[in-house]
């Protein structure tokens, strides 16, 4: 669409350490990644990252309201829950914050891009599919757009632990492109 001048965006994105760089250097995690290709292809797009490590969907409930305020987003990315699952938090207290997140951003007229994650099958297979097809539940009753899986390609490959840090939690930066492109795919859509 040469020519054509689109209106400035301001994504942000609301996440925990996998959107936080932990334990990656500064600029390499995938938010960083995201406003590199933004740049690169000339999208008048403003990145704010509000991601913390350890965050749990309450955390980022309690501080969204201000972030919308201060930053007026015109979309929102949600990557939340992870800690939820691993806190062993109740998955509908999970669901109900995802939700709230969710109509509050779009209450300020932002998009809503919520990340699905999904958790080690040490979990067991039942909790396993609930958790995972909850943010396809938020996503479906908030008419939202959904990221069905994060890892996808890191998480569910053959020798998923090379991709990760020692942890076996957190991906290592090689990883961190792939991320963005599973974001990208629906996120691009989002943008035009």
């Amino acid at each position: 669409m040469a020519g054509t001048v689109r209106a400035s965006q301001t994504i942000l994105v609301v996440g925990d350490s996998l959107s936080a760089e932990y334990g990656l250097k500064r600029g390499s995690g995938w938010v960083a990644l995201l406003e590199k290709k933004l740049k690169a292809e000339k999208r008048a797009a403003t990145v704010i990252n509000a991601s913390i490590s350890g965050d749990t969907t309450a955390g980022g409930r309690s501080r969204l309201a201000a972030l919308l305020a201060i930053h007026k987003p015109t979309l929102v990315i949600l990557e939340l829950g992870a800690n939820d699952a691993l806190r062993g938090l109740p998955m509908q207290l999970t669901e109900d914050n995802l939700n709230q997140m969710t109509h509050a951003a779009q209450q300020t007229g932002a998009k809503v891009l919520l990340i699905g994650l999904q958790v080690p099958p040490n979990y067991g297979q039942d909790y396993g599919e609930r958790f995972a097809a909850l943010f396809a539940t938020v996503a479906k009753a908030n008419k939202a757009s959904l990221v069905p899986f994060l890892l996808k390609d890191i998480a569910d490959t053959e020798d998923a632990t090379r991709l990760f840090q020692a942890d076996r939690i957190h991906p290592k930066e090689e990883a961190h492109p792939i991320m963005l492109t599973n974001v990208w795919a629906e996120l691009d859509k989002m943008l035009k």
